[in-house]
């Protein structure tokens, strides 16, 4: 694979069974008829489980709808890693159930069950890597609302630096902190239905950018630059009356630089 994986799925059993219902869950018929690409690598591992690794921004997120999906069919847990956001999300999935594994190392992971991902942080160059970030604009919802419900979710106080929280004339900035956004603006959206949530995903240099709107924790509609193929959300030509990602960002509220590499 010439590209560095921004998204993973390991599962157990055969890679050819795995590859066959990997392409079956997030293919389509017309898909197959217009003979497009799989959005998909299977790499087989030395044990049971092995990776199926993806490298466009615009299929992140399918490793969670592959890894419901596959541990529906299996006993063994089945893992998401989703490498495009800095710090990496791991998942565990069991009979379609979630469990974020916060202090889970993807790499070291990938080795304990026999099927290490291509490419690391120390090797990968940084303009494959392209790392994305996660910032949000919740409208309606001060800061320490935020820290409260978020406190409530985790069931305990949030470390000193979780989170980045400021409010600010447009309304709460949430940034990841020590540990990434691990999608805090979604659990706020539940929390507070009423609120508007702008959650933006973008690379240093902007040129992949999406920006979505959410209510109730529920995806409304999306900017994304350039165009998604398969866009999760019904197509935004704008967001707050802008069509440009730095003009976006400016409209909000939300700065540029919060998405460069520290």
């Amino acid at each position: 694979m010439s590209q560095w994986p921004l998204w993973a799925v390991l599962a157990p059993g055969e890679p050819a069974q795995l590859e066959s219902r990997a392409r079956a869950i997030v293919m389509t018929d017309l898909d197959a008829e217009l003979g497009k690409d799989q959005p998909f690598e299977v790499i087989p591992g030395s044990g049971r489980y092995h990776a199926i690794v993806g490298t466009d921004p615009s299929d992140v997120g399918a490793e969670m709808q592959l890894a419901e999906e596959l541990s529906l069919e299996c006993d063994e847990p089945v893992y998401s890693i989703e490498r495009a956001n800095d710090p990496w999300t791991v998942m565990s999935w069991r009979k379609g159930a979630l469990d974020v594994l916060e202090d889970e190392d993807p790499e070291a992971l990938a080795e304990s069950l026999g099927c290490p991902l291509p490419g690391s942080e120390k090797t990968a160059e940084p303009s494959a890597s392209k790392p994305l970030r996660t910032v949000a604009l919740i409208e309606g919802v001060r800061a320490e609302e935020a820290r409260r419900a978020l406190e409530e979710d985790r069931g305990e106080p949030l470390p000193s630096g979780r989170y980045h929280l400021e409010d600010t004339p447009r309304g709460l900035l949430l940034a990841g902190g020590t540990g990434g956004m691990n999608f805090a603006h979604i659990t706020l959206s539940e929390r507070f239905p009423h609120a508007t949530v702008y959650g933006v995903t973008a690379s240093p240099a902007l040129d992949d950018f999406s920006a979505t709107v959410m209510r109730g924790g529920e995806g409304i509609e999306e900017f994304s630059w350039p165009p998604q193929v398969f866009p999760p959300f019904p197509v935004a030509s704008d967001i707050k009356g802008e069509r440009s990602p730095e003009r976006i960002l400016a409209a909000l509220g939300i700065p540029a630089e919060w998405f460069l590499n520290e």
